[in-house]
């Protein structure tokens, strides 16, 4: 089957490879998956230039830990019934060598999830990271309802969808960050009640103006270390930063501002939630999913063969919402 890896750290077009691969079968506990679309998160896109780390976990390692497609092959244990079932993938490639960029692979039944039918086999792609990470940091601990809420980069991949989310359950207020005009209108239509663009206009100052210098309950945040100072300012006294991702470890923090206000600081990791966490993350997302309630902006769909330029598009930032790699027969979009 055909399949893209690395075998080293590097550029996209130095260290990535397409070429056939033996074709694995389902152990037992586990499904086969063929692949339609794989999803290409920052997350891959670090891991393969060897900014986590310089050293491979495995000797050869298929990439991208979001994807969709269809069961093909079950082992001893999972039921037959699950052939010819539509899902979508989360932590395909977390801790394992064989993620969504190649035409099928195995995994623990329960990490595929049935896609419903109303949602499109890109939108599949979309997920596992992007998705269940903007819920979790909507429902977390008590949830939005009634709060005002600040998603920091409200039109990429995880922020837009977090906007949507916290409109829909219950926030009093959304108000999102973005870094242009263009990004301003996504994340509005996305359910931004107000957007500031951080590159022209000064931040902590707007977010005074749009809450009459109460400051916000909830901020959702992307990049903890460029945003830490700002965020003990925009925060009202007992208000809380929900972080996941950072853009520099390790943080330096002030401690007196943060105790002074009350504050908390959050952290999470999307492939470490507790089996609640996701259990809960992965049901509402789908009930969400068959009412239509979620858009999933595609900034590019690719071939499996341009693997190298979709890590580029990721890593350059400029993709206004998901790409995502085209790989087996895509005819499952309603």
């Amino acid at each position: 089957m055909k399949a893209a890896f690395y075998e080293a750290v590097g550029p996209a077009h130095e260290v990535l490879q397409l070429a056939d691969i033996p074709e694995p079968q389902p152990a037992p506990g586990e499904v086969r998956v063929r692949v339609a679309w794989s999803g290409v998160n920052p997350s891959d896109v670090k891991s393969r230039a060897g900014l986590r780390s310089q050293t491979l976990p495995f000797p050869r390692i298929v990439p991208h830990s979001d994807g969709s497609g269809v069961i093909d092959a079950v082992g001893e244990g999972v039921s037959r019934a699950r052939i010819g079932e539509r899902v979508w993938l989360w932590n395909a490639a977390w801790g394992r060598a064989h993620g969504t960029a190649c035409e099928a692979l195995c995994l623990p039944q329960r990490q595929a999830v049935r896609l419903p039918d109303a949602a499109s086999g890109e939108a599949g792609a979309c997920l596992g990271i992007p998705a269940l990470t903007a819920l979790h940091a909507v429902l977390m601990d008590g949830g939005v309802a009634g709060k005002t809420v600040l998603v920091a980069g409200g039109a990429g991949a995880v922020g837009h969808c977090a906007v949507q989310l916290a409109s829909q359950f219950g926030a009093a207020r959304v108000i999102a960050t973005v870094s242009s005009d263009d990004k301003a209108r996504i994340a509005r239509e996305a359910g931004a009640d107000a957007v500031v663009i951080y590159k022209t206009e000064p931040l902590a100052e707007r977010m005074a103006e749009l809450t009459q210098g109460q400051g916000v309950d909830r901020i959702i945040e992307t990049d903890m270390a460029a945003n830490a100072a700002a965020n003990l300012d925009m925060l009202r006294p007992g208000g809380e930063v929900v972080a996941y991702g950072s853009g520099a470890s390790p943080l330096a923090i002030p401690f007196y501002p943060l105790i002074v206000k009350n504050l908390q600081l959050k952290f999470f990791m999307v492939y470490h939630l507790s089996e609640s966490d996701r259990a809960r993350a992965t049901g509402t997302l789908n009930r969400l999913l068959e009412r239509g309630a979620l858009r999933f902006p595609i900034a590019e769909r690719l071939p499996l063969e341009r693997i190298a330029d979709a890590h580029q598009r990721v890593e350059s930032g400029r993709a206004v919402g998901n790409v995502v790699l085209r790989v087996g027969a895509t005819g499952d979009t309603p």
